[in-house]
């Protein structure tokens, strides 16, 4: 990635992602509050949720109660949970010139259910496309051994948390490989200490 000042990041797109345990929520509150002191105005969004349509999908899609939902079914949700956050609110946001930070976006979409569910990421692409979707300026893959991110989740972990380690295994490979199919796509070591993790991120981003 090329290197930009803080200054550069108004109305750009950024996106930290990665596997179950591997820091994400905490990574991105550090890294809009850095953002923030640097004078950027900085929105955070969660994907699936950040509406009240995503938030209600949420639910749906990480209810320990849906085990029978199929990869196809999951990839129909989460698309329609992104599309409708896009349109209400980083779209606009993103036009007012503020820096939006996502905790997760479609390259979850290309590692759950399009690796591991086995749906290929060509058809989460497809998908992504027709609905209009924008990929980020800037993402951020964390990597950690999902037999490490697992023991971070809490005791009551949702439906795909609660998934086998072979799954996990598979979306780990997924992300991965993102990392050769999308030119926006960095990926930064999240084994170390909170701090190493973020203060690699920053590098990254060139901020």
């Amino acid at each position: 990635m090329k290197d930009i000042t803080a200054k550069e990041f108004a109305g750009r797109f950024i996106v930290i992602d990665g596997p179950d345990g591997s820091g994400k929520t905490t990574q991105l509150s550090l890294l809009a509050e850095y953002l923030g002191s640097l004078g950027l105005s900085v929105v955070t969004v969660r994907d699936p949720g950040g509406t009240d349509i995503g938030e209600a999908i949420r639910q749906i899609l990480l209810s320990p109660a849906h085990q029978a939902m199929t990869a196809r079914t999951e990839l129909l949700l989460y698309t329609a949970a992104r599309l409708q956050l896009w349109l209400e609110r980083i779209a606009p946001t993103l036009k007012a010139g503020s820096c939006v930070l996502s905790d997760r976006w479609i390259y979850s979409t290309c590692a759950y259910q399009g690796s591991a569910g086995e749906l290929g990421t060509e058809t989460v692409c497809r998908l992504t496309d027709a609905m209009g979707l924008n990929w980020a300026d800037h993402a951020v893959i964390l990597d950690i051994d999902p037999r490490i991110g697992l023991t971070r989740l809490s005791e009551k972990p949702d439906r795909m948390e609660s998934k086998p380690l072979s799954f996990h295994q598979a979306v780990h490979r997924g992300y991965l490989a993102l990392a050769d199919l999308r030119p926006e796509v960095a990926v930064v070591d999240a084994s170390g200490t909170v701090e190493q993790t973020q203060q690699a991120i920053r590098r990254v981003l060139g901020v």
